[in-house]
């Protein structure tokens, strides 16, 4: 067996697990680092006003509209002799690691160029972000093949993913101490995130590689399904008239939303409202404590998600999500924060467990209807939705901070009035976010029982595909 491909009946491999999920560290530290850092520093440090920035995060989002499908059905028609995925993966890491370091060389010499150059890239942070990171978890599905084995492969997936959060928002906090100080000047911020991009990207290449040689393996029997993979357009007509996939899209774009909201808020809530205002590290120690106990509780929703199945599950883990967002409307002082983000980690472990095994269940359901694995397709579809999570993040801050009177950064403002703004920020609008996922999570057609079924009928499918293999080589 080549080490790049895996057989149909080869059993759990904890230590495969392992090397496969460190592929998140690379993915997971670009993306957070993007979402931790890129907001604040072109609010606070660049150009100082939402509007342009707004504009160029909606623009990004519509590019992702674009980019994210169209690669995911490009790399399910991908026929070489590394793999569909490989390839791709292979492809996007250089790139992406230089693109760490260029978000934050930007002219600011005025507010034009830097909103050009801001927008052109983060387009292109994006467009090699989605060629790894796409190509990357079209593999989970494929590689875990029963709910048991992706409940394992999913925590440690989850393991992985929380240690690289803690670092993505920890590490930057040491190179930049001041993330938003107005008289600071533009100079030292600049070298500051410039030095924190280029160690960022040092890490991502070497951890990276490592998951390249080590970690990518696909199946066999999948080999031929580029062939009848269907192109872009019937397969996002595929995807949407997937009655389980419409369902799924709205929890997903929910949960999303509010991951895409917390870490960019965290910054001016933990200076504005916890009164952070010397040491950065606090900040990300905070979100080291939520993600931290995300890690301690993955156990738990593995637990219910095999005990009760995936539906019940993500919708139990979202009200969770919502329950534990409360306290952040009412905290004022550091010592309480650590209390409510600890307590904030039991909801964010059960909404980063389940996004991955719900569009596992909907890649089997849909196989069973086209013949053919299209975790690319629905990977790529499903990141045109969520990346709209951006657009709704970036107008709801962009209208909370005109009301508030922050339409320009500036600490000459009422406070009073501000502190509500991020307090709604981080908890009324994700908590509305989330009843709505669960509501759509309800329509959700793939029971425990039903699930159950469709495993048996995609493994005779499977094994029909290897056998058909066999003989075409004979």
């Amino acid at each position: 067996m080549s080490r790049n491909n895996i057989e149909k009946d080869e059993k759990f491999s904890t230590k495969f697990a392992i090397a496969y999920n460190i592929g998140q560290f690379p993915d997971q530290l670009s993306y957070q680092t993007f979402t931790f850092l890129v907001f604040n520093f072109y609010f606070t440090v660049v150009m100082k006003v939402i509007l342009p920035i707004t504009i160029g995060f909606i623009i990004w989002s519509i590019w992702n509209a674009i980019n994210d499908p169209l690669m995911g059905a490009l790399s399910d028609r991908t026929k070489t002799r590394w793999g569909r995925r490989k390839p791709y993966i292979v492809a996007g890491l250089g790139p992406l690691c230089i693109i760490m370091i260029l978000l934050f060389t930007p002219p600011t010499d005025n507010v034009v160029s830097s909103f050009i150059y801001f927008l052109v890239i983060i387009c292109l942070f994006d467009t090699f972000y989605t060629m790894f990171s796409l190509n990357n978890i079209s593999l989970f599905p494929e590689i875990f093949q029963n709910l048991e084995d992706r409940a394992k492969a999913q925590m440690i997936r989850q393991i992985v993913t929380v240690f690289c959060l803690i670092f993505a928002f920890i590490l930057p906090t040491f190179l930049i101490p001041d993330m938003n100080k107005p008289d600071l000047a533009t100079e030292v911020y600049l070298t500051e995130y410039i030095t924190a991009g280029i160690i960022i990207a040092i890490l991502m290449a070497i951890v990276g590689v490592i998951f390249i040689k080590f970690g990518i393996r696909e199946r066999v029997e999948f080999s031929e399904d580029a062939k009848t993979a269907p192109p872009f357009f019937k397969s996002l007509k595929f995807s949407l008239k997937n009655k389980s996939f419409r369902a799924y899209v709205i929890y997903g774009l929910a949960t999303w939303y509010v991951f895409g909201m917390l870490p960019t808020i965290v910054p001016l809530f933990g200076r504005f409202v916890l009164g952070i205002e010397e040491f950065a590290f606090e900040l990300g120690l905070l979100l080291g404590v939520a993600f931290l106990s995300a890690a301690i509780f993955t156990v738990l929703w593995r637990y219910i998600a095999v005990k009760t199945g995936v539906k019940r599950a993500a919708m139990i883990s979202a009200a969770t999500f919502i329950i534990t967002l409360f306290p952040l409307m009412f905290i004022s002082d550091i010592i309480l924060a650590y209390v409510a983000f600890f307590i904030l980690g039991i909801g964010l472990s059960g909404a980063i467990t389940f996004n991955d095994l719900l569009i596992s269940a909907i890649v089997d359901d849909d196989e069973l209807t086209t013949g053919v694995r299209r975790e690319g397709g629905y990977y790529g579809i499903n990141a045109l939705v969520i990346r709209f999570s951006t657009i709704f993040v970036m107008v709801t801050i962009g209208i909370v901070f005109t009301n508030v009177g922050w339409a320009v950064f500036t600490e000459d403002v009422d406070l009073n009035i501000v502190e509500f703004g991020l307090r709604s920020l981080m908890c009324i609008f994700p908590a509305i976010a989330l009843g709505i996922g669960i509501i759509s999570m309800s329509r959700f057609p793939i029971t425990k029982e039903k699930y159950e079924q469709l495993k048996i009928d995609v493994e005779k499918l499977h094994a029909e595909k290897k056998e058909k293999l066999t003989q075409s080589k004979i």
